[in-house]
């Protein structure tokens, strides 16, 4: 049986390694535990950001879904008491018309249509004398004209929207063309 030897330099060797080796997986496992505490506070940072994202979605979705829903709530509202103008003009011509008072009733519910729409972003699109543009106007025919230059608008048949500069509806028009040339006859 062999015996320590005191003082052995070998033996202080074997265990200044071990002694080095136990430090070392200490160490080693207090970064391992380390690791693994914050990779788990990672994945908790990871589902709590994925639930928010999950429910900023859910809001947008709910926000926009009544966005659709109600976006003419405000336009409907304004418009109510133009048709309460409107009924209320066409009950008074229950009995005898004064064609005057009938009259000023739609200038004025006119007036307060036109002050809703203005309100709203719609815009009128009367072209009548201006220059042709096709992407406000729909020609509806062409007629010849020598008195003003061609592709200018001679009439509209019905009036254009655009709604927040965004054309709505097109303004129905007739459009002016060169006058033809006579030539005077040729004496044969």
């Amino acid at each position: 049986m062999e015996t320590a030897v005191p003082n052995d330099p070998n033996t202080n060797n074997v265990e200044a390694a071990n002694a080095t080796e136990s430090e070392e997986i200490v160490e080693l496992r207090r970064l391992l535990e380390e690791s693994q505490a914050k990779a788990e506070a990672n994945w908790n940072d990871l589902l709590r950001a994925r639930a928010e994202i999950e429910n900023r979605r859910r809001r947008a979705e709910r926000d926009l879904e009544g966005a659709h829903k109600f976006a003419l709530e405000r336009f409907s509202s304004d418009l109510l008491p133009v048709r309460d103008s409107l009924e209320l003009g066409l009950s008074a011509v229950s009995g005898t018309i004064d064609v005057a008072k009938l009259r000023e009733g739609m200038e004025l519910t006119l007036k307060a249509l036109t002050g809703v729409m203005s309100k709203f972003g719609i815009r009128e699109v009367n072209p009548i004398n201006e220059r042709f543009n096709p992407e406000l106007h729909q020609a509806m025919t062409v007629q010849p004209n020598s008195t003003v230059p061609p592709n200018t608008i001679l009439m509209v048949y019905q009036k254009g929207y655009t709604l927040n500069d965004r054309l709505i509806r097109p303004a129905l028009v007739i459009v002016s063309q060169s006058a033809p040339q006579t030539n005077p006859p040729q004496p044969s």
